[in-house]
């Protein structure tokens, strides 16, 4: 057992705690043994940072859902489990929808986790959704950009990076990990975020324009 798992079973942060069923035990398990130290405690830092959100904004959410979506949101980072052609969230969507599925979760709820995975880059709108995909993408901005950072208290922000270190680099960290899981399909970055890492990372880089998409379509006018 590693201290990452000892900590995730252990972590109890303002009343919040990682789902002890059989589900997320397997999930854990999962995504420890398939994702670098550096992703499974980011992913394990999103969970709580969005489970603690959801807490503050009155939200009811289904933890162990919040915690799928979680733990399986950068898992399209991983080669294993990236694809040639599709954006790197709606991988992670994929894997997530095909591990629930194995497990008996409903459409609904897998539906719910998939579209949290699919958006949680997409800022403006998953706050507007279910608090399932509303509060990953919280997780992630708070880790990732310190999005509503002053809303945590130092003790809970203290408690969850204490169970779930960042490396001493983290910021470099994750955007390397970011271009090294989406280096090879830079066509998926159109529209998203992610086309500043590429832009960040390769100088040689050119991102699509939508306006100049509109200008050569096969439309006339």
């Amino acid at each position: 057992m590693t201290l990452s798992t000892q900590a995730s079973q252990a972590a109890v942060i303002s009343g919040i705690r990682v789902p002890d069923g059989k589900l997320a035990g397997e999930i854990t398990e999962f995504i420890r043994d398939t994702e670098s130290s550096l992703l499974f405690n980011h992913s394990s830092r999103v969970y709580y940072f969005g489970a603690l959100a959801g807490g503050r904004r009155g939200l009811k959410f289904d933890a162990e859902l919040l915690y799928a979506g979680a733990m399986f949101h950068d898992i399209g980072l991983v080669p294993a489990y990236s694809s040639k052609a599709d954006r790197f969230e709606v991988d992670g969507a994929n894997a997530a929808r095909d591990f629930l599925r194995r497990h008996g979760i409903s459409r609904e709820d897998i539906d719910n986790v998939w579209t949290a995975i699919a958006l949680h880059t997409t800022p403006g709108i998953p706050q507007y959704m279910h608090p399932v995909v509303a509060l990953l993408t919280a997780g992630v901005e708070m880790d990732v950009l310190g999005i509503d950072y002053t809303s945590f208290t130092d003790a809970d922000r203290n408690a969850v990076v204490q169970a779930f270190p960042r490396t001493a680099h983290f910021k470099e960290d994750i955007l390397q990990a970011f271009y090294n899981g989406i280096k090879h399909k830079p066509e998926t970055t159109f529209g998203n975020v992610k086309a500043d890492v590429l832009a960040d990372k390769d100088p040689g880089f050119r991102r699509a324009n939508f306006c100049t998409v509109i200008r050569n379509s096969s439309w006339g006018g």
